[in-house]
């Protein structure tokens, strides 16, 4: 769709028509001036041959996470049968880069993806709004005219695009899953439902790359600019090794849900969040984190995580191992390499309980009501 045509088809919506006509938030600028330089922001491209040769400069970090699909049958499906919203949890910077190559590798074209405006500066501010297809989203701007043009934005490009959004808004800072945002949701249900599907799909690492920066972010309670994070993500991929494991849920048709209707917006959130948390892997390397103590023998922390592994069995979750020693076999070692626990003989201790914590929380969603963890 050109420019100039988008533009039109939204001002023609008539949610932002009536909001021009009402006179509301008037200020020195026209807000006709004001929709359109907020569209001008909000326009991106997707090139889709050089998206893909994107994954040759970008193979350094990309080597070093194994891609990891589960049900992806499911997003082919969709994807044949209509338009579909990719709702996805948020672990890392390498989502934007890991869920659309996994979507790519299995012959699903990769859809523009909602992102963060703090990621659009410098040279990845031009790779994602002219390569791969990133829409810049001021996640805290109160402005209703904002806030209006961004719905009607996404309801025009879902007529011919899909959308890939993280429900969370930002990543995760305390590794837990965060309540959903519905700003996008919302726009999706102002989209043709008839053909229009949710697909739920959770991304999970044995090891986030920049577990140390955002699990001391929690605790700070401000982000750190985005350029000295990358630099500091650079010096923590020395000796990074992970697997990424990217599972898709059941679609989840929009037809049944009233874009008005609040009730039917919050229901449909937390229906899709919920199926998320569900589709989340449950790694060697979350359970060992979840079973620790400050000190303990592998033998007790055999014990523990084999509770917890008939706890989430009984629950239906995403189970990467059957065993407690498969999981310590294969979650310990990692965070040893990694600087988070540290072994003398048959006894290990924590060395860094912040991260610690931050790998225990990736999986507290899935502990039944008064579970001790």
């Amino acid at each position: 769709m050109r420019p100039d045509d988008l533009t039109r088809a939204v001002l023609a919506r008539d949610d932002v028509a009536r909001y021009l006509r009402s006179g509301h938030g008037e200020s020195d600028a026209d807000p006709r001036q004001r929709v359109e330089s907020y569209l001008e922001e909000l326009r991106t491209t997707q090139r889709y041959r050089f998206y893909r040769a994107l994954q040759h400069p970008l193979y350094p970090i990309l080597r070093k996470v194994r891609r990891i699909a589960e049900h992806v049958d499911i997003a082919v499906e969709a994807t044949r049968r209509g338009r579909v919203v990719f709702v996805s949890n948020h672990k890392s910077h390498l989502d934007y880069l890991i869920e659309p190559l996994v979507l790519d590798d299995n012959g699903v074209r990769p859809p523009l993806v909602a992102a963060g405006i703090n990621l659009f500066g410098g040279a990845l501010g031009l790779l994602h709004r002219h390569v791969t297809g990133a829409i810049p989203i001021r996640r805290n701007n109160k402005d209703p005219l904002y806030l209006i043009t961004l719905r009607a934005y996404v309801a025009e490009l879902l007529k011919y695009r899909d959308l890939l959004y993280y429900a969370e808004g930002g990543r995760s800072y305390s590794g837990e899953l965060k309540a959903p945002k519905t700003g996008l949701l919302q726009a999706a249900l102002h989209a043709d439902r008839s053909e229009l599907s949710i697909v739920p799909m959770a991304i999970a690492y044995d090891l986030v790359l920049e577990d140390r920066i955002i699990s001391r972010q929690a605790l700070k309670r401000r982000p750190r600019p985005f350029a000295q994070e990358v630099a500091e993500m650079a010096r923590h991929a020395v000796g990074y090794r992970s697997r990424a494991f990217v599972t898709f849920g059941a679609p989840i048709p929009l037809a049944d849900y009233a874009p008005e209707s609040r009730r039917d917006l919050v229901k449909l959130a937390h229906r899709a969040h919920e199926a998320v948390g569900r589709q989340y892997k449950v790694l060697p390397t979350a359970l060992v984190a979840s079973a620790m103590r400050p000190s303990i023998a592998r033998g007790e922390l055999t014990s523990r995580i084999e509770e917890r592994l008939a706890v989430l069995a009984a629950e239906g979750a995403n189970l990467a191992v059957r065993t407690a020693r498969q999981a310590v076999d294969e979650g310990v070692d990692p965070l040893i390499e990694r600087g988070v626990l540290a072994a003398s003989g048959s006894r290990l201790r924590v060395r860094d309980r912040i991260v610690l914590r931050y790998y225990a929380r990736t999986i507290q969603h899935l502990f039944a009501a008064g579970t001790t963890h």
